[in-house]
């Protein structure tokens, strides 16, 4: 049998997005996904375990809609903000149209549009990995296909650069008829700098959340998407029939009740000290070019031989994230704000090539 043939053809020459899983990599030291360095202890009633779990279980939905301060009807659970994105593309572009991207950024957006075939314009940013809504309006109303949906990722990754607020207000008004899809995956870390409230005011807006980060539950996979009931209404016509297993939504409440709130932000406070500590380290040192603003768990940092000290890193056990084959990122890396312990080590590896 000759599988390309039976397989879509848009799939055929597809790359499938490399996590840091897929990518994987032999070690004692994970700091390349952005994950929180040790698990946190939750409980859940395994009695409910023979039955179907509800769609969307609504005492979630209101845990949801009140730390952000909306509404159950504007709230959304998937598994993780992943499965939210590809339902955004799947649900809202018909054949030849697509999404708007402005890399470097989250790579399952053009992903996740190429395995449902959908088309992908790429903005060009500005000097310094700079974004504004000038550009991206401009491409939009340029494009020879129809763009459906821009997605923003504000922290970014691997930047971790915010999208200001005002370009996005100059964004949803410019372009009314467009999804503007906020990824705040990362914005407990910047928590005042969420554009969650905004929806209110534009129908167009899409904001997602993510326990995976900051909450420290990346291996439940649970994710919220924020936006108009309308909207909602639509992702819930082709989201699957049981998305959040019942474990997983039983541990998300405890994660968004006050105690496990006041939990998250006591972490991220020791998170961003560390992230400054190991940015003051970083700069100290002579195989250092550049240390890249940050406002997430962390730090992309441009090497002066990047792929050395990956390897060098590889070979003590270390397992980073390199973005070496990304455009304008030649000998960067980005690494995750791991224990104190872990980021000791890693200083102690990069002081030896310095």
């Amino acid at each position: 049998m000759d599988f390309n043939k039976l397989a879509k053809a848009h799939l055929r020459d597809l790359t499938p997005y490399q996590s840091a899983r897929r990518i994987g990599g032999h070690g004692h030291t994970f700091l390349n996904a952005n994950e929180y360095h040790k698990s946190q202890l939750y409980f859940f009633n395994s009695t409910t375990l023979n039955r179907y779990p509800d769609c969307q279980p609504f005492e979630l939905q209101v845990s949801a809609a009140d730390y952000v301060g909306l509404r159950p009807e504007n709230v959304l659970i998937s598994r993780g903000s992943d499965e939210a994105i590809e339902l955004i593309i799947r649900t809202f572009c018909e054949a030849g149209e697509g999404i708007a991207i402005a890399p470097p950024t989250y790579g399952v957006y053009a992903i996740f549009a190429q395995a449902n075939d959908a088309r992908v314009l790429k903005v060009l940013r500005g000097d310094s990995f700079t974004l504004q809504a000038e550009s991206i309006v401009q491409a939009v109303q340029a494009a020879d296909f129809k763009i459906k949906a821009v997605f923003i990722d504000s922290p970014a990754n691997p930047l971790g650069t915010l999208f200001p607020r005002e370009e996005l207000v100059k964004l949803l008004s410019a372009l009314p008829e467009t999804l503007i899809v906020m990824d705040e995956a990362y914005i407990e870390f910047a928590p005042e700098h969420s554009c969650v409230q905004l929806i209110k005011d534009y129908p167009n807006l899409v904001v997602l959340h993510t326990l995976s980060k900051a909450f420290a539950l990346a291996g439940i996979r649970c994710g919220f998407t924020f936006a108009r009931p309308e909207i909602i209404a639509y992702l819930l016509k082709v989201i699957n029939p049981y998305p959040v297993p019942d474990p997983v939504a039983q541990i998300a409440k405890q994660a968004l009740a006050r105690g496990g709130i006041e939990l998250m932000q006591e972490r991220v406070k020791e998170i961003v000290k560390r992230r400054e500590e190991l940015r003051g380290h970083l700069q100290t040192l002579s195989c250092v070019a550049e240390i890249f603003p940050s406002e997430a768990n962390f730090l992309l940092v441009r090497f002066k031989d990047g792929p050395k000290v990956f390897a060098e890193m590889v070979q003590r056990g270390i397992i980073l994230r390199s973005f070496e084959d990304k455009p304008g990122l030649e000998n960067c890396i980005r690494i995750t704000i791991g224990s104190a312990e872990e980021l000791d080590e890693v200083m102690r590896v990069l002081t030896t090539l310095a």
